[in-house]
């Protein structure tokens, strides 16, 4: 039997995707497949496999090394992988040991800008069949899993901001190798402020239309592409899909966005502000619901006149709320980031929510007989890991239920709130997960507090940088 059999790593429908994927691979043109688990920060890694190789690497899985749990931003590793339990405490991950990603058949795409090659999301696990507890899918999975046993299914669609320029320098002489490097020297592809103006698209339209198309090919549901308001700033938007497969989108969408753009000769960075001239903030906007699994109808839309949200979608809201200073560092999990975070930016600054308010931090879309009716997260920044930004919502929304909270009124004037402020850097982030009992819980006191300690890293090596730290860490990684 194989790994995959023996554990029961796939249902049926999984089973038959691979079986065809095997089989075809010679007809469907595959010459390599890209076999890519997303890591601690929501960045692609994995191996490249040969079309011969497929069969075997779909049944048996892929090896990797366990060091890559313990790096940092800058690829560093954070834990000391040769003393016992490889600084994690667990014999698997001693001295950099093996583990296998194992991919979804469900998930193939072939990649419309590398010819011949496929791609396949994987997850990662153990050789005795254990999952690698720092699989962020999986903890993701098992947070709609808890959200299903009551009866909903998560809904997400995505607004996505960020930057794209010319490249002008990759910096790629061996001085400049390091970790990280210095970043690449680059060029404006428009002036900004001229929000929405159909001039301004039309500069971005050569490098939107190139993203369009390949990324419409990988059947990513794009609804909009828009000019944003700062220099280079653009905007997709993607529309709502079910359980895991937002962030899935999300993940692709990132990598997809970023390689293409730097075969074209441009540079595309999720960092939320770069460290450059008039830039402005990127944000990523969650837009979110429940569906009930009764009846698949929205279980946020009010049947009261006037009201905002159902009893089920306030609760929720509430619980969103209740732990927006422990979700901060995984919905903006950069040092960065918190440069978003200002007063009459249209980014939040205080755990509060409005009624189609977009200075606060929920906003609430839609109302009686709506089934579009949603909650917006406006806190998070396009460099998050979205599996763990998915979870910590559901896990926030589900406290709300369990505990029957109540959001209170919803606030008209965000920046003249009283409202409880959201943590202003990193380190108050990190310091308000490990105090959250409800997040810890959900997604496992381990896992807490083997991110904690990642992101102590990256602010450790921050406050002994000077001010380009944050330009060199996020600018070509994000």
């Amino acid at each position: 039997m194989s790994f995959v059999e023996r554990h029961g790593l796939w249902s049926a429908e999984q089973r038959a995707a691979a079986r065809e994927l095997a089989r075809d691979a010679r007809q469907r043109g595959i010459e390599v497949v890209r076999f890519s688990f997303p890591d601690q920060h929501g960045v692609l890694r994995g191996k490249t496999i040969t079309a011969a190789e497929l069969p075997r690497a779909l049944e048996e899985g892929v090896t990797i090394t366990t060091t890559l749990f313990a790096k940092d931003t800058s690829h560093k590793t954070v834990f000391p992988v040769f003393t016992p339990g490889g600084g994690f405490g667990m014999p698997e991950m001693h001295a950099g040991a093996d583990a296998l990603i194992v991919a979804d058949p469900l998930s193939f795409r072939m990649l419309p800008w590398s010819p011949g090659t496929g791609w396949l999301l994987c997850e990662p696990w153990f050789p005795d069949g254990a999952a690698v507890p720092f699989g962020t899918r999986a903890l993701a999975r098992r947070a709609l899993e808890r959200l299903a046993a009551h009866g909903f299914e998560y809904l997400a669609g995505l607004e996505i901001e960020f930057h794209v320029y010319r490249l002008l320098d990759a910096r790629t002489r061996p001085e400049d190798a390091g970790q990280p490097g210095p970043p690449p020297e680059v060029a404006l592809l428009t002036q900004g402020y001229q929000y929405l103006t159909e001039q301004r698209y039309d500069l971005l339209d050569p490098v939107a239309e190139l993203l369009r198309r390949d990324l419409a090919a990988l059947g990513l549901p794009l609804r909009s592409i828009e000019c944003e308001y700062g220099p280079s700033q653009i905007e997709f938007t993607l529309g709502a899909l079910p359980g895991i497969g937002s962030a899935d989108a999300m993940v692709l969408f990132r990598a997809a966005a970023k390689q293409i753009c730097r075969r074209h000769g441009y540079h595309a960075t999720f960092m939320c502000r770069p460290r450059l001239p008039n830039a402005m903030s990127s944000g990523w906007h969650l837009h979110q619901s429940l569906k009930r699994a009764s009846d698949g109808a929205n279980a946020f839309v009010p049947a009261e006149a006037g009201a905002a949200l159902s009893e089920v979608g306030r609760r929720f809201l509430a619980g969103l709320l209740a732990h927006a200073h422990g979700a901060a560092a995984l919905s903006t999990p950069t040092i960065n980031g918190y440069r978003r975070y200002r007063p009459h930016s249209l980014a939040p600054e205080r755990a509060i929510w409005g009624r189609e308010n977009r200075g606060a931090m929920l906003r609430v879309i839609g109302g009686p007989g709506d089934p579009g009716t949603r909650i917006e997260n406006r806190a998070g920044e396009p460099a998050a890991n979205p599996y763990l930004y998915f979870a910590a919502q559901i896990w926030s929304g589900l406290d709300g239920l369990e505990r029957r909270l109540d959001p209170g009124p919803p606030d008209d004037t965000p920046y003249d709130s009283t409202g409880a402020p959201l943590p202003r850097t990193l380190g108050e982030a990190v310091a308000a997960l490990r105090a959250d009992a409800v997040l810890g819980a959900g997604l496992g006191r381990a896992f807490v507090d083997y991110y904690c300690r990642l992101k102590d890293a990256e602010l450790a090596r921050f406050n002994l940088e000077v001010s380009e730290w944050e330009q060199r860490e996020y600018f070509d990684l994000f």
